[in-house]
């Protein structure tokens, strides 16, 4: 069970990363963040997500490369909600005002315990207390990242609560099906099965109207490149896609394909929602994997959850976690060479 020492934290935990291999594909998961450091598929050399080879890089300069963030997923606006009749305030730690990712100290940003793991499979566990960053009840978290035919990463996401509260958990891995992030995503390829998307004001928070894709740059109903530049720029995708009303069974979500590789990705989910983000804010100062200098669009998130700001708009998908509910979260990225 005992995996290899990558790093230990500010705060002096030891943290391991584990190696799993299933499926034609192989990865690398530690207990920090329960970050997905490095995946690799048989027959393409590259690294299929960014990520950094020193532990000591991912504290100071990752955005949430491969780690699940939670435990509310995306933003909440001024951090603010109410959940049973009682008013709650969560970190601000997104432009000082609004609660990013579960705030400055959430779920990607703490050790987890391993609960589990085989040869391709690993199980990681956290207890989020109650009330930090602001969250009501104690919320077990379990994360299984689970390998298998054909070319299939599985995200098994599960959590149980003794107070109401929010949960809305993702993996937020950045891809780049050509070359590990070299060079940008803006060739790939995109389809997001989504007939409408949420626009945003100036500081990335839902509006709150329910916009149609069709005829706007956010259409990606069909194969096309994420290139799309408007008066020499190109277009900023940072946007929650809307795929659902609800969460239910495992659906085609989206589909990238690398733009020299050949290499296709499938995202099938649970969720309601998938927050696009195309990475033009992913440069680093430190190298990636391999030293690898990632640059503006160097990679892609696909990640799979309910919609942004959705404790303060109850007519979208809800996020609240009732005491003897579970949570239940999956999501898969299927990889092949074409």
């Amino acid at each position: 069970m005992e995996g290899e020492v990558f790093g230990t934290t500010a705060e002096g935990e030891t943290v391991h990363r584990y190696h799993i291999s299933g499926g034609g594909l192989t990865a690398t998961v530690m207990e920090w963040g329960a970050v997905l450091q490095d995946l690799r598929l048989e027959g393409h050399t590259a690294p299929l997500v960014l990520g950094f080879d020193r532990f000591d890089d991912y504290p100071v300069s990752s955005p949430y490369f491969g780690a699940i963030a939670g435990r509310y997923a995306n933003r909440i606006a001024n951090g603010k909600f109410i959940i049973d009749g009682q008013r709650f305030q969560a970190d601000t730690n997104f432009l000082g005002k609004h609660t990013l990712h579960g705030g400055s100290k959430s779920t990607g940003k703490r050790v987890w315990s391993l609960e589990m793991r085989g040869s391709d499979f690993i199980t990681l566990r956290l207890l989020d207390p109650d009330g930090f960053m602001g969250f009501p009840g104690n919320l077990d978290i379990i994360c299984t990242y689970r390998l298998k035919l054909p070319g299939t990463l599985s995200i098994e996401l599960s959590a149980t609560t003794d107070q109401p509260t929010l949960c809305n958990l993702t993996n937020h891995s950045y891809f780049n099906l050509d070359d590990g992030g070299w060079d940008s995503i803006l060739d790939h390829r995109l389809v997001i099965n989504a007939g409408a998307y949420l626009p945003v004001d100036a500081e990335l928070i839902p509006t709150g109207i329910v916009e149609p894709v069709e005829g706007t740059d956010f259409d990606f109903q069909l194969s096309r490149p994420i290139r799309l530049e408007k008066a020499g720029e190109q277009v900023v995708y940072d946007h929650n896609f809307c795929l659902s009303s609800h969460r239910g069974p495992l659906r085609q979500a989206a589909w990238a394909q690398g733009s020299s590789s050949g290499v296709e990705m499938e995202m099938w989910t649970t969720e309601p929602g998938v927050q696009f983000y195309a990475g033009h804010k992913v440069a680093r100062e430190v190298s990636g994997l391999q030293g690898r200098k990632y640059k503006a669009w160097a990679g892609f998130c696909l990640e799979a959850q309910a919609w942004p700001d959705s404790p303060n708009r109850p007519y979208f998908p809800q996020a609240i976690l009732w005491p003897g509910d579970r949570y239940r979260h999956v999501t898969e990225y299927r990889f092949r060479l074409a």
